[in-house]
């Protein structure tokens, strides 16, 4: 098997996307839009928000799943399984992968999830208050388990191989394409459709948040609401999406002719073990994450170009960020540029760190770092080069990406460019 010339171990590399995001369903529409500092949030609609004091979220406007799938099939899935398999077909046909031509044995399915079926629980609990428990659909349990996106993703696609599901709240999607990762360096696949996917705008998931204030309040414009480490950010904006990683030992992917997008270098877990909702105020426990995926990638942390942050636009997430970024960077905390892609597309929970991963990707290709939106008014306790408002070109070979959730679940991905 190939190895780098640091770790005695199989090379796991990215050979094929897929995105939904609230910027549109695919990743260039993704991606241009964060370079343009545009924003896709906007007033909620896919739930009725009257009665909550969060207004806005980042849907992924006129999706319709029959563009990905037969309409049959997407009436027996939740919205977060549909969005998976959509990002899937997509990032298939981004890999040029010929499933026909390959043993369906060796290619896994791991991905993360927040809350799975939110709005099915929703409606279920509606029809069962309302009409009785003999009534609620008996598509009910299988379009609100956690477990099936994958299980879609791999039933659709005949995929036989290693399948997992991570469900660590907002660091999901990070570590679900960690764990993938780790799948094939130990040799139980040679690819995994990796990544993360969460659609859980209804009125349950949002009055569970607004409830313990993690959401914005602000009631001004809808591109304005989202302002990750300013000084007048007031909580994060819900979204919804997906974010599919196609991942390849190397060794596979060469000898296929794929195209190397970038190279998984390292990743790490770590968990706070400090509070039910609310960060390590000292940032200890994302700090543990972000060394411990500097030390799996074999790199030290003056070689990391660009930082994509977990950067919520949350008074506590934020400071334990810039906290945590201190601690595992030092001096050069003050020298690599950080951004937060959740500026522009809100907080997709599970499916965040999958999109962001795909922004660190772009980030690599085109030598460009999106901007933090939004940005106006310094906090003097978050201090740090946040790439305020205009994208930066500049030389870019290796990214962390940060995701941190409930429960003091920590993850982080090393991104690098793909050499020989």
């Amino acid at each position: 098997m190939a190895t780098d010339n640091k770790l005695d171990r199989p090379r796991v590399v990215v050979t094929g996307i897929g995105a939904m995001s609230a910027l549109g369903e695919t990743p260039e529409a993704l991606w241009q839009g964060l370079v343009a500092g545009r924003s896709g949030i906007d007033k909620m609609t896919i739930t009725d928000a009257t009665e909550f004091p969060c207004k806005f979220s980042g849907e992924v406007l006129d999706f319709n799943p029959t563009s990905y799938m037969d309409r049959k099939e997407s009436r027996r899935m939740g919205r977060f399984s549909q969005f998976a398999v959509a990002a899937t077909s997509q990032a298939l046909e981004n890999a040029h992968l010929n499933l026909d031509k390959e043993d369906r044995e060796r290619i896994g399915v791991v991905l993360g999830t927040g809350s799975g079926g939110y709005p099915e629980t929703e409606q279920a609990v509606r029809t069962l208050v309302g009409r009785g428990g003999m009534k609620i659909s008996p598509f009910y349990l299988p379009t609100m388990l956690c477990n099936m996106a994958a299980a879609n993703v791999s039933r659709l696609n005949g995929l036989y191989g290693y399948t997992n599901t991570v469900v660590t709240a907002c660091a999901a999607g990070t570590q679900g394409i960690g764990e993938a990762a780790e799948a094939i360096r130990r040799g139980a696949a040679d690819v995994v459709v990796s990544g993360g996917t969460e659609a859980g705008l209804c009125q349950l998931g949002q009055g569970g948040f607004n409830v313990i204030n993690a959401l914005t309040r602000r009631t001004d414009d809808a591109t304005k609401v989202s302002r990750p480490f300013d000084a007048d950010r007031d909580g994060f904006v819900p979204a919804e999406g997906a974010g599919i990683l196609i991942l390849e030992r190397l060794e596979h992917a060469i000898n296929r002719g794929a195209t190397i997008l970038a190279e998984i270098l390292g990743q790490a877990s770590s968990s706070d073990a400090f509070h039910l909702v609310q960060p390590d105020d000292q940032g200890a426990g994302a700090a543990r994450a972000m060394i411990w995926a500097l030390m799996d990638a074999g790199i030290v942390r003056d070689e990391v170009d660009y930082i994509n942050a977990h950067g919520t636009s949350t008074l506590l997430n934020d400071l334990s960020e810039t906290k945590a970024i201190k601690k595992a960077f030092g001096s050069q905390s003050y020298k690599v540029p950080i951004s937060s892609t959740k500026s522009m597309i809100g907080h997709a929970l599970g499916a965040a760190g999958a999109l962001e991963a795909i922004a660190c990707i772009k980030t690599i290709e085109n030598n460009v770092i999106h901007p933090t939106v939004n940005y106006e008014n310094k906090d003097e306790d978050c201090d740090l080069d946040y790439v305020p408002n205009q994208a930066r070109k500049t030389t870019v070979d290796i990214t962390l990406s940060n995701s941190f959730g409930f429960g003091g679940q920590n993850a982080c991905l090393v991104i690098g460019r793909f050499e020989e």
